[in-house]
């Protein structure tokens, strides 16, 4: 729950943000100041295409636009120091924090440290700016604090990595212990000589637009239930994506991984109808074939999923190293023997 309110938090600040930037612009341009409203602009655009603003500017190709937005408002904002007002420079503070947020850290650090040289040259040669030595020591201050706080945050994500063991919206395990659970399976099906399966569990929703993404993610908790009550203790789901489940089942073969598939496709189908939603689910199955390690069959399971929806979704699809043509089987049918 409290990640949730995190994010409720979040979503309430980024539109109270956005709302105080688009009157700035709106302001800037009243009073006819351009530079003002091309940085409020500059600003409200960042914050509109980051994912705390809405759930799906996770996806390409909004994290790129709010890159494209944050680099132009900082050399909006540099420019300020040529062509005034010099109050816009003041801007600069939030620009490292702001970075970290967008950025991988390695490339953070360098556009940080370019901005802090550019800044520090405009402030130092720029005449008619009479508190020049304040702001600067004020800038440096800024960008120290900044540091300390990326460095605490990246080492309080660090410190809480090993309790972030389940998802909390799902109760499904974490994909970043996906690969290594996967490796030990392997292992051990391999030293037993028993067999072992994967699913890929997906929801259609590139066959309906008619959903909200809110709607669909409120179904999410009693997805993650159901899945837990379909399995066996020692079978382990993992919340791969934002709408795909992947289920490991040791000592089962793929026949019988597909009766299982079946079962928690149309179980999953049910519940989607009871909440009066229009989605489909489906799967793909892969078994553990010789040569295989925990990459190879992710992605054999993955483009089973994938060949199913291609194929019209609501059905599953089982992975053949020899032959990736075979049609996917709906609920009512049966693999071929």
């Amino acid at each position: 729950m409290a990640q949730t309110a995190d994010r409720f938090l979040l979503t309430k600040l980024s539109r109270a943000g956005f709302v105080a930037f688009i009157a700035i612009t709106l302001l800037g341009a009243l009073l006819g100041q351009p530079l003002l409203t091309a940085v409020a602009a500059a600003a409200a655009g960042v914050v509109i295409s980051g994912r705390t603003f809405h759930t799906n500017r996770a996806r390409q190709p909004w994290p790129l636009i709010q890159r494209l937005f944050f680099l132009a408002l900082v050399m909006l904002l540099l420019s300020g120091f040529v062509l005034g007002p010099w109050a816009l420079t003041h801007w600069l503070y939030a620009v490292p924090l702001a970075a970290f947020s967008l950025f991988p850290p390695a490339a953070a650090m360098a556009l940080v440290l370019v901005v802090t040289v550019l800044a520090m040259a405009g402030v130092w040669w720029a005449t008619g700016l009479p508190d020049r030595h304040q702001m600067i020591s004020a800038f440096l201050l800024t960008l120290l604090l900044s540091a300390l706080l990326v460095f605490l945050r990246e080492y309080k994500s660090r410190q809480l990595a090993p309790l972030r063991r389940t998802d909390e919206l799902t109760q499904a395990a974490s994909r970043e212990y996906l690969s290594a659970d996967l490796h030990k399976e392997i292992q051990r099906s391999e030293r037993e000589g028993t067999d072992m399966s994967v699913i890929m569990i997906g929801l259609d929703t590139h066959l309906s637009d008619n959903e909200r993404d809110e709607d669909i993610r409120s179904i999410l908790p009693r997805i993650g239930r159901y899945l837990h009550s379909q399995l066996r203790d020692f079978d382990t789901y993992y919340r791969v994506a934002d709408l795909q489940f992947l289920v490991i089942l040791p000592g089962i073969g793929t026949n019988n991984a597909l009766g299982r598939a079946e079962t928690i496709r149309t179980g999953l189908q049910t519940l989607l109808e009871s909440h009066g939603m229009g989605l489909t689910v489906s799967t793909g199955i892969a078994g553990l074939n010789i040569g295989d390690d925990a990459d190879s069959l992710q992605q054999s399971a993955a483009h089973a999923l994938r060949r199913a929806q291609q194929q019209g979704g609501n059905r599953t699809q089982v992975y053949s190293a020899w032959s990736q043509q075979g049609q996917g089987m709906t609920g009512q049918e049966r693999p071929a023997s």
